[in-house]
């Protein structure tokens, strides 16, 4: 099957139980499964009542767990990298920066988690891997960050490396900074190679796909809006969405009519907003969801669909269509005004920024001699209209 499916939402919303959950169903059906925490507040361990670790371990027939470690992954992987960063960093008052502090710089262990995930990807030893994220602000984060890196090091890299080695000899001499050797910068190239395979995989709409877990109130309903559309935004497939802790329609006790409407008006809402992808409920049990047991339910009441595993939804966010003027790009973008996008040319890139959010987007070779003439927001879709630049005459 090779299969990988990211579970995310707002902090507190149920996404490692509906995570775990599909996990569960998965390995009772005979698929060999993984469940990957990535969130550093693992709580995998608590959930299935047993000790996990930083390597891979059998919970029960066909489903296997890991809680990621990106610490152990960084000390038994790109060695050569991470020491030539030590190097690179200056000396501080209690001593030159060692290994153990590089876990400090910015998007470092949402690094190595990712890696990790594709490393037991290519491996071809499960055939599903199911992603339990931290909250969606961290899961952004982590998601963006292979593109974001890749972009740097697209734009520096060849000029990079010509440039370390004429000035290796004179930083070591004159700043005591020792600049990367050859060693660590094959290792740096490795990275790069591997960041680009990266994004393919986790954009590879037959592979991956993310599903969004929330409950039906208005904080998280805000939040998950605002994801599904950076979601979107960064063009990573969105294929469902789990409304967990649902009240059951027949309480018969008057004390919940109110909150029964309550959550009929978000679930609405969140279906209006969802249109075309497929939305689940889960019920909001009377026990806390620890053990097998306890998922066996989840998986009875809420996971009955037999294509539950399949993915639910192909549609591309980025679509180049040729017009008669030039060409025209299309990026599906729900829930955002046209007023909250801010955009730009940048050589080759189209800058994007929406809210505390920017992706650059690489414009195809095709579009060389073009520019934007105009951008508007129609269907939810930024329509973006390039014409080719007139030539002097």
């Amino acid at each position: 099957m090779n299969r990988i499916m990211i579970f995310t939402g707002k902090g507190g919303v149920g996404k490692t139980s509906v995570a775990a959950a599909h996990a569960r169903k998965a390995s009772k059906e005979g698929k060999k499964t993984l469940i990957v925490s990535t969130d550093m507040a693992h709580n995998l361990s608590d959930l299935f009542e047993q000790s996990l670790g930083k390597e891979e371990m059998q919970v029960a027939e066909n489903l296997f767990a890991l809680e990621i470690d990106p610490t152990y992954e960084m000390e038994h992987d790109f060695s050569s990298m991470m020491n030539a960063f030590a190097n690179m960093l200056p000396a501080g008052t209690g001593g030159d920066i060692g290994l153990d502090d590089l876990d400090m710089i910015p998007g470092i262990e949402e690094l190595f988690s990712l890696l990790k995930i594709q490393e037991i990807y290519n491996q071809k030893t499960y055939d599903l891997i199911i992603v339990d994220c931290a909250p969606t602000g961290e899961t952004l984060s982590l998601l963006k960050f292979p593109e974001l890196l890749s972009w740097y090091m697209e734009k520096l890299f060849p000029l990079g490396k010509v440039a370390v080695k004429v000035m290796r000899p004179v930083t070591k001499k004159f700043f005591q900074i020792q600049l990367p050797d050859t060693k660590a910068m094959n290792d740096i190239e490795r990275m790069y190679l591997k960041l680009a395979e990266l994004q393919t995989l986790l954009k590879n709409r037959e592979i991956s796909s993310i599903r969004l877990v929330a409950i039906p109130e208005k904080m998280v309903v805000e939040e998950t809006k605002r994801n599904y559309m950076y979601l979107n935004l960064y063009n990573f497939n969105v294929d469902g969405l789990y409304i967990n802790r649902v009240l059951p329609a027949d309480l018969n006790n008057h004390f919940f009519d109110e909150w029964l409407e309550i959550q009929q008006q978000y679930i609405n809402e969140l279906k209006e907003v969802f249109q075309g992808v497929s939305v689940y409920a889960v019920k909001w049990y009377d026990i806390d969801l620890n053990g097998l047991t306890s998922l066996d339910r989840v998986c009875e009441d809420a996971l009955q669909e037999e294509d539950l595993f399949e993915v639910k939804r192909n549609i591309p966010n980025e679509v180049y269509e040729k017009t008669e003027d030039g060409y025209l790009l299309k990026v599906y973008l729900p829930c955002v005004n046209k007023e909250d996008i801010v955009m730009h040319e940048a050589g080759q890139d189209l800058i994007v920024k929406i809210g505390n959010f920017k992706r650059a987007i690489p414009m195809p070779a095709s579009l060389r001699g073009h520019y934007v003439q105009s951008a508007k927001m129609k269907d939810q879709s930024l329509l973006i209209q390039f014409v080719k630049e007139e030539e002097d005459e």
